[in-house]
């Protein structure tokens, strides 16, 4: 049977324009780049522009291609809120090579400021420091993805997304692309920051990484493997407002061998001992990660709160591991607009964008069933009164 073709995108098929308008005075610094290569001033298309048409893709289900892109940007309607005209695949084609998309970090960050950290949170209120979640996450999902920016050489593991993300704020701040072998804590060392808490699991547990987040004027919460190697200095005595059975030990220890010696870590640290849910291999495929017992170890520079309270910040991983889940769909469910590697990551920047957006617009951290929401809303299946209705039911941020 013959492939039924596209329906025509129409005007009506596109709605909530309104809600890009927080966008305007934050792209627009990008509109004049790469101008200076188009030296007979016929540039139609430029970098704001193309970055707001790639958020419309992202919100509307209708939009579905690079094409769909070219099409709707034959609309009057999205010509006027846009502040776009006509483009031609070919400038659209164009776009992912020759805009600079480290540029969209700062858009990033200055969505971040705008962005309110959750209230009413009285357990981590005494911590020093904006608390940062790190972590990466395979793409492997999507092949496309892989193939396009390290081909199909062998040994390749596909893609990996270094990823840091603010626990308050509930959107991520930071997302770099990198093949699947890359060294994680490379990564994490090379964008270290004044003034945070960075929170990381046992891939992180490096002394050397330690020592460069005391450096940066900032502080670690990181577990550490069950058989490391210490000195126990002092035995603290655990709160007595810790739920029972919850902080099993909190100890000032030295950790011993040359690892840390070298990196100037022999100084003491504090080391909380955590109940945690023992976690076994599946017995045939032997899958799912290295064994966990009835405990953990996590090791951190701050001295100054209750052991419960690193608990509490450790176990707040979770939120990250959630996060992706969300941004994957977004990311995962849609085409690559562009196979060259700084096309991908302009696509990548601006899907981390659009989360900050469904922070900003709802006041609420950004959901799947949100996101699909806004889609629908988008896309003229819901109504305004109904989009407020679900952003009303949302649980408060907290």
């Amino acid at each position: 049977m013959a492939n039924t073709p596209k329906a025509k995108i129409e005007e009506k098929d596109l709605k909530g324009f309104k809600h890009f308008k927080v966008l305007n005075s934050l792209l627009e610094r990008l509109h004049d780049t790469a101008c200076d290569r188009d030296r007979a001033g016929n540039r139609k298309l430029h970098y704001d522009q193309y970055t707001a048409l790639i958020l419309l893709y992202f919100f509307n289900p209708v939009v579905t291609s690079l094409r769909g892109i070219q099409q709707v940007s034959k609309l009057k309607k999205v010509q006027r809120m846009l502040g776009c005209s006509r483009s031609s695949l070919g400038s659209l084609s164009e776009a992912a090579r020759v805009f600079d998309a480290d540029l969209l970090r700062g858009v990033i960050g200055e969505l971040s400021e705008k962005l309110p950290a959750a209230k009413n949170n009285k357990e981590l209120k005494d911590i020093r420091g904006i608390i940062t979640l790190v972590d990466g996450t395979a793409l492997s999902a999507l092949p496309k993805l892989v193939k396009a920016m390290w081909g199909d050489a062998d040994g390749q593991h596909g893609v990996k997304l270094h990823t840091q993300f603010e626990l308050l704020k509930g959107v991520p701040v930071r997302m770099d692309l990198s093949d699947g072998d890359y060294n994680e804590r490379t990564v994490l060392q090379s964008s270290l920051q004044a003034d945070r808490v960075y929170v990381m699991d046992r891939g992180y547990a490096k002394f050397q990484l330690f020592a460069d987040i005391l450096n940066a004027k900032s502080s670690f919460v990181c577990r550490v493997r069950d058989n490391s190697v210490f000195e126990v200095l002092e035995d603290k005595t655990v709160s007595a407002t810790a739920k029972p059975g919850e902080v099993l030990a909190d100890q000032i220890v030295r950790f011993s061998g040359d690892q840390p010696k070298k990196a100037g870590m022999d100084k003491p640290l504090r080391l909380v001992k955590i109940v945690c849910e023992p976690r076994r291999k599946p017995q045939k495929t032997g899958r799912g990660g290295p064994e966990q017992g009835e405990s953990l170890l996590v090791a951190t520079d701050i001295m100054d709160v209750e052991a419960e309270v690193i608990a509490l910040i450790y176990k707040h991983r979770w939120a990250i591991e959630t996060f992706f889940r969300f941004f994957k769909h977004i990311l995962g469910c849609r085409h690559l607009l562009s196979h060259c590697t700084n096309g991908i990551e302009i696509q990548t920047y601006s899907a981390i964008i659009a989360c900050m957006l469904i922070a900003l617009w709802t006041n609420r951290k950004p959901t799947l069933r949100t996101y699909e929401m806004l889609c629908h809303y988008m896309s003229g299946l819901a109504s305004e009164e109904e989009l407020l209705s679900h952003i009303e039911n949302l649980q408060p941020q907290s």
